[in-house]
């Protein structure tokens, strides 16, 4: 659109295209979700989709929030989980995508119930699992197993010989479920252990 002179010359300003540096959180659930999308070069307001890396199915985020040239919010519902890339078109048609950068999985739910696992007398065999999907590891988070006592990391298994309790005891206490996307969730738990009388009979 610019006039030349003859042998004259004129600068052509180049298209100038988002760029994409980061997403943060990188990994949601399948609830709607908000997601800090930071780069350069955004012009309000831009549309933003995610894509499959698997499949190539497209999702449109729900809501895209302007915040600056460098900072735009989007809010995502997707159902399916996987790893999705990011493509952000600014209104003028300039665009970017980006690599597999944000990771939908559902957070490990627990399945058994929280409260007593039981009653075990002082010195007996103690054996419970506690389980969650999607889970691939547990911890204890907070409170204390009884003595000789120990959770199994991998598998959820509480098992163990109780000993030294003196006294009924309740034993309290917080086991993490963590899956292989690093989300957690914790459930509170107890264990009983009693001991009988002193120098009393037993009938069998």
């Amino acid at each position: 659109g610019s006039a030349v002179n003859l042998g004259g010359s004129v600068t052509i300003q180049g298209e100038t295209r988002p760029t994409f540096s980061s997403v943060t959180p990188s990994v949601i659930e399948n609830t709607q979700t908000s997601v800090t999308i930071a780069g350069t070069n955004f012009v309000t307001v831009p549309l933003v989709t995610a894509i499959n890396s698997t499949t190539g199915a497209l999702i449109v985020a729900d809501e895209v929030s302007f915040s600056s040239a460098t900072s735009i919010v989007a809010k995502f519902t997707i159902s399916v989980d996987g790893t999705y890339k990011l493509y952000i078109e600014n209104p003028d048609g300039n665009a970017v995508q980006s690599g597999a950068v944000l990771t939908v999985s559902d957070a490990p739910a627990w399945t058994t119930a929280a409260g007593s696992l039981g009653s075990n007398a002082a010195g007996s065999s103690v054996s419970y699992t506690v389980a969650a999907t999607n889970a691939t590891s547990f911890a204890l988070q907070s409170g204390s197993l009884p003595g000789g006592v120990s959770l199994n990391t991998s598998t959820g298994a509480i098992t163990g010989t109780e000993s030294g309790a003196t006294s009924e005891t309740t034993y309290s206490f917080t086991i993490r479920a963590t899956d292989a996307q690093g989300q957690t969730a914790d459930r509170a738990f107890s264990i009983t252990i009693t001991v009988g009388i002193n120098n009393s009979g037993q009938f069998n």
